[in-house]
């Protein structure tokens, strides 16, 4: 039964994916909307493999996309590596709340473009600063999501493990992480989704590459064909990213539900 559901699924976001397309080439080849502002999908096809092959400013269209993922992935994953013990900690040990909480609720809700500048100013316009700007981006997510989930295990396991002689630490390892890590999963997720939105911000200023920069440049030109093309590959990354995590959850965090 789930299998078909999934099916079915499948083939309503296939007849979805159709259905847009099919619109957007009745509405281009009818000139209903300037080809500047709206490029027809065989253009944007055409100048995808001229991407590929030619490139954009002398860079390849996979190279630009390998820069950007090369970005985003080492911000997560320093996100991830730092986010997860501090939400955690902070979750089971109020000392650790008292210091770490406050200075992520100040960071959280400030724009990224905000802070940038200060960024590039502090750590120049190499990628330190675009990579720290995708990192103060995933921070929060992934440390509210471990700390939110810390919080609300049901009190009566921590007890059950101390009656029967767990310390404080195997309480932490074999009660509070493996009851919060289907949250903690969806921090990452949330994360990624954060540092992905925050990547055009990121390659807007003193960048000569990536997927983001070549957006931004083209816009500069009105090459919207251009903008498609970057846009739709950001897109189609973002769901498999997503569709990664997901499938790795499934297969990590079987116990999901039973807490």
């Amino acid at each position: 039964m789930q299998k078909k559901r999934r099916l079915r699924s499948f083939n309503i976001s296939l007849a979805t994916t159709a259905v847009i397309i099919i619109l957007w080439s009745t509405v281009t080849s009818l000139k209903l909307i300037s080809p500047v502002l709206l490029p027809s999908p065989l253009r944007v096809g055409q100048t995808f493999i001229n991407l590929c092959l030619v490139g954009y400013n002398g860079t390849l269209l996979y190279q630009h996309y390998l820069i950007t993922l090369g970005r985003l992935l080492v911000a997560v994953v320093l996100a991830i590596v730092i986010g997860i013990p501090l939400g955690l900690l902070s979750g089971y040990v109020p000392t650790v709340k008292a210091v770490v909480d406050p200075i992520v609720q100040f960071i959280r809700p400030i724009p990224p473009l905000a802070y940038y500048t200060l960024l590039i100013l502090w750590l120049g316009i190499g990628e330190t600063s675009k990579v720290t700007l995708l990192f103060l981006a995933a921070l929060p997510p992934i440390y509210l999501a471990c700390f939110d989930a810390v919080v609300k295990i049901n009190r009566e396991y921590i007890r059950g493990a101390s009656s029967l002689g767990a310390d404080q630490r195997q309480i932490f390892f074999h009660v509070v992480f493996p009851a919060a890590l289907p949250d903690v999963f969806t921090g990452v997720r949330s994360a990624v989704g954060v540092a992905y939105t925050t990547i055009v911000s990121a390659e807007m200023f003193a960048a000569s590459a990536g997927i983001g920069w070549m957006i931004v440049d083209a816009s500069h030109y009105l090459k919207s064909d251009v903008m498609f093309v970057g846009i739709i590959v950001l897109g189609v990354t973002g769901v498999v990213l997503d569709w990664m995590i997901k499938l790795v959850e499934n297969r990590v965090v079987h116990w999901r539900g039973k807490f």
